[in-house]
């Protein structure tokens, strides 16, 4: 009887998590940089036509301020408290504060992809009518319907690749942000020996409240209010239109699980090396671009800042040409990525929302037509598809604010259906 037990008995092999393989800290590193030095091709232009020239500063003092983020995450990470960030901010401060926290996240993801990909179709639509002009041909290319359509295919393809399965490679994000730092170490040494060679930089003007320029697009709700005129308030606005340009640090919360042993260790140099590219990247070039761009042109490179860098770098101009394409190649590969962060980014969180039981029913269904277990990325990804063709209708003169959010249920299937129907003709 016992043989007979014993050779009934059903051998199980649990895999735990020191069973599976773990990233080094310079892959944990390029994925957050994957997300995060993208903000370094639109986040000064943004910042600039929202409060003025001294825009590069508030740029730069954000990104020093992202090394005291960077002591939050590596002291959050470290307690190994399960559930994210939904379930640490519901125990601690109740359930009404963890849907706040969850709303700001999911809102920064459905913000940085748009941007991103729309960024890089500004950058590459621009480069075909630079190359269009220099032929002398009468081709050109509407910026905004570029852009608009390459975030509507970019979002396309990301969300795709994703019902596949596809999960994001942490060896491709290193590659592409070797190609990056590349560019990075051009800029550093190019950009000086052009003050050098031309004797004269243009200085941005200091961070104070005489040199802050507001529109009332960035003023919001202050529009029209004393409340502008106080330097502690200007200050606040302005570095508020800035904290763009850190958008992504959080995905750093996200990869400590994978970072191989020593983790605190190796989190912690990870932390260091993202906040330095960070402030070099994103920061120091920023600066340099106000300081050799003329001020008088400045404003027409907004959507491409670092494009209208190079082009006004010293040096032959084929020379030139051909570090503008090379930027622009770098900017559309690393600004595409971030799109495909943003949605699996929003699909983690929204999934865990879901396991919660915080969500409506209807969001937890699965969506036959579109072959998916569950809507939540295909809503992430429909409003991400929205925002981006808000460009088109902001070039008309629309206004298209809150259009995205009134959405029903039925008209983001109808988008998401669309794009499914792309994605098998492709």
């Amino acid at each position: 009887m016992k043989s007979l037990s014993s050779s009934a008995t059903t051998k199980v092999v649990v895999a735990s998590t020191v069973m599976l393989s773990f990233i080094s800290f310079w892959r944990a590193s390029a994925i957050v940089l994957s997300d995060l030095a993208s903000s370094a091709f639109y986040a000064g232009g943004i910042a600039e036509k929202a409060i003025g020239r001294s825009a590069p500063w508030f740029i730069l003092g954000v990104m020093f301020f992202s090394f005291a983020v960077r002591s939050i995450y590596l002291e959050s990470s470290g307690m190994f408290v399960r559930g994210g960030v939904y379930v640490v901010v519901r125990d601690a401060m109740g359930p009404f504060l963890a849907r706040i926290s969850v709303s700001s996240l999911l809102f920064d993801y459905i913000l940085t992809g748009p941007i991103s990909s729309v960024s890089a179709g500004q950058y590459l639509g621009r480069l075909i009518n630079e190359f269009s002009e220099m032929l002398h041909s009468s081709f050109r290319l509407n910026p905004n319907y570029f852009a608009a359509f390459f975030g509507v295919l970019a979002t396309a393809y990301f969300w795709w690749a994703n019902i596949k399965g596809m999960h994001e490679s942490s060896g491709k994000a290193l590659r592409i942000m070797q190609i990056t730092t590349v560019m990075v170490v051009a800029f550093l040494i190019w950009c000086p020996l052009t003050i050098l060679i031309r004797g004269t930089a243009q200085i941005p003007p200091a961070p104070i409240l005489a040199n802050l320029h507001f529109t009332g697009e960035s003023l919001g709700w202050f529009e029209g209010t004393i409340w502008p005129s106080f330097t502690a308030v200007a200050i606040v606005i302005a570095f508020g239109h800035s904290l763009l340009s850190m958008s992504g640090f959080e995905t750093l919360a996200q990869v400590y699980r994978e970072i191989a042993s020593p983790k605190l260790k190796n989190l912690r140099i990870t932390g260091n090396i993202v906040c330095i590219y960070a402030v070099v990247c994103t920061g120091v070039i920023t600066l340099f671009a106000g300081m050799i761009i003329p001020d008088s042109v400045r404003l027409e490179y907004v959507d491409n800042l670092l494009g209208g860098l190079a082009m006004h770098l010293a040096g032959p101009p084929v020379l030139r040409m051909l570090f503008h394409v090379f930027v622009v190649v770098v900017g559309v590969l690393i600004l595409s990525g971030a799109v495909n962060t943003a949605i699996i980014g929003a699909n983690g969180v929204m999934n865990r929302v879901a396991e919660d039981g915080v969500l409506v029913d209807w969001f937890r269904k699965s969506v036959r037509k579109i072959r998916t277990p569950c809507a939540l990325r295909e809503n992430e990804t429909a409003r991400g598809v929205l925002h981006s063709t808000e460009a088109i209708e902001k070039g008309k003169g629309r206004d298209m604010k809150g259009f995205s959010e009134k959405l029903s249920k039925e008209e983001i299937h109808a988008v998401m259906l669309y794009i499914h129907t792309l994605a098998k003709k492709a």
